[in-house]
């Protein structure tokens, strides 16, 4: 294959360019999120526990919308999703071509600075839900 010349940059294969647009889309993206997130690029919840409130207001969310909502990729969210369901955090059923989550809120969170509360307890500081009804 001939060489491409784009400018002062001159790619050799498709690969090159590939890797090149890979580079920048991901630049962008990541100055995307960054504009986006008023207080700069840290959060106070990590984003486990953003994908596991994000399924508690919605139990059926797909991976997809979890992945847009919470800024990471689908690929990201299924680790998550494996993480939490391996820590008896989380239940997956599939219905159909669906999954539906049914979260265990009874159970300790993970790390010693808090694991005295419950999971419920901090679904319900963020979303404003009484702790502990209608789930697991």
């Amino acid at each position: 294959m001939g060489s491409f010349r784009s400018g002062k940059i001159s790619f050799n294969t498709r690969k090159e360019i590939y890797d090149i647009s890979v580079v920048y889309c991901k630049s962008y993206f990541m100055a995307a999120v960054k504009k986006s997130s008023p207080a700069g690029t840290w959060t106070f919840l990590t984003n486990h526990s953003h994908v596991l409130l994000c399924i508690a207001e919605d139990p059926e969310a797909r991976m997809r919308d979890l992945a847009e909502r919470v800024g990471i990729t689908e690929r990201a969210v299924q680790r998550i999703i494996d993480d939490l369901a391996e820590s008896g955090y989380l239940e997956i059923e599939r219905e159909g071509r669906r999954n539906r989550y049914s979260i265990h809120e009874q159970l300790k969170l993970r790390h010693p600075v808090e694991a005295h509360c419950e999971l419920s307890g901090l679904i319900g500081l963020v979303l404003g839900k009484p702790q502990g009804r209608g789930r697991r």
